[in-house]
């Protein structure tokens, strides 16, 4: 039954492969190359003077540049404990020891009145932290400009073939 299953499998996924004929684009490739949002994006730490691996027409290729000393390190935001209170100030200590046994409104404890109103404050500090002791590679904004570069090839592409005009 397991190998009927992965045959049938097997079966589908090369279907679509075994449709199209050589030399001739299938129009679903035609649309999906139109959309950029279906592009793939390959997110890539290169060390040193590393060459970037180039985009192509499938794969969009964004690549972070880090030191060559970072190579065989562990990354930067892993090496240290955010919570170990060793590396927290004094006034983050006291802050943290105001804390300790209170309840009530603004608490987010399960007893009290209103102890569930501090909750949201708890979440929004932590993510708070978190946005500090993040890496700070902004892969949205290079993502983007990647895109960008690319759909300027692809115009560039077009008007050439315009230019020439039809063989």
């Amino acid at each position: 039954m397991r190998i009927a299953l992965l045959a049938l499998s097997a079966a589908l996924v090369a279907a679509p492969a075994l449709a199209q004929q050589p030399g001739v684009p299938a129009p679903e490739a035609a649309a999906a190359q139109a959309s950029d949002e279906d592009v793939p994006v390959n997110q890539v730490l290169v060390y040193g003077e590393d060459p970037c691996p180039a985009s192509t027409d499938d794969v969009i290729n964004v690549c972070a540049r880090l030191p060559e000393e970072d190579r065989f390190r562990i990354p930067p935001n892993l090496r240290e404990n955010p919570n170990d209170p060793a590396g927290q100030s004094w006034s983050n200590r006291a802050v943290e020891l105001s804390y300790v046994g209170a309840s009530g409104i603004g608490s987010c404890s399960p007893t009290g009145p209103g102890g569930a109103s501090g909750c949201f404050n708890q979440i929004v500090q932590q993510a708070r932290a978190e946005r500090r002791n993040s890496d700070q590679i902004n892969w949205n904004q290079m993502i983007e400009e990647a895109r960008q570069e690319r759909l300027r090839r692809i115009d560039e592409a077009i008007m050439e073939e315009e230019r020439q005009g039809p063989e």
